[in-house]
């Protein structure tokens, strides 16, 4: 969430506490501290301001998408456990890669266990790379979403490395937000 964002186009805002007007020029640094109520508040180098969600597309998010993505989590909240799990998995992504694990091809395996009266997520992925220092980061990351579905006791992440992973193994879709294709 606090990752620098350049503004795109010219913006206006609200300043923050004093509500005044204010225009943020194209090229502009922010940080988004806030996205709440269809709003968006960013820490600029002058202090706070509140950006509206009609200029949502200044900061690089895209509404639409937005939109479909919370609808999506209302409907896999009924949805079987794998389902919600595979949901969860796709919300965690390479930080160098604008793709999800899921759609990257990293994810080989989601099996659902019971052990000890307890129910255990077990996930099977690999890196795009052995070397990767991101991957117990990424293992991590995927291991607290899927523990934050209800009736998950416990999430098993494990990396692996048989077989490599390779570009082939991404998804039509990944390959359309790569441009691959």
């Amino acid at each position: 969430m606090h990752q620098e964002i350049t503004l795109s186009r010219e913006v206006g805002a609200i300043q923050i506490p004093s509500g005044d007007s204010v225009v943020l020029p194209v090229g502009t640094p922010v940080y988004i501290t806030q996205r709440l109520g269809g709003t968006f508040t960013v820490a600029t180098s002058q202090g706070l301001a509140r950006i509206s969600a009609a200029d949502a597309d200044a900061l690089g998010i895209d509404m639409e998408e937005e939109k479909r993505k919370e609808e999506a989590a209302v409907r896999i909240k009924d949805a079987p456990l794998e389902d919600q799990i595979w949901h969860q998995l796709a919300q965690v992504y390479d930080p160098e890669i604008p793709v999800d694990i899921v759609n990257l091809g990293l994810v080989y395996d989601c099996a659902l266990e019971q052990v000890d009266g307890k129910t255990v997520a077990s996930v099977k992925m690999t890196l795009t790379a052995p070397g990767c220092g991101m991957g117990p980061v990424i293992a991590a990351d995927a291991q607290a979403r899927i523990m934050t579905i209800e009736g998950i006791d416990d999430a098993r992440v494990e990396l692996v490395w048989d077989p490599a992973w390779n570009q082939d193994m991404i998804s039509e879709e990944g390959k359309m937000k790569l441009g691959m294709i």
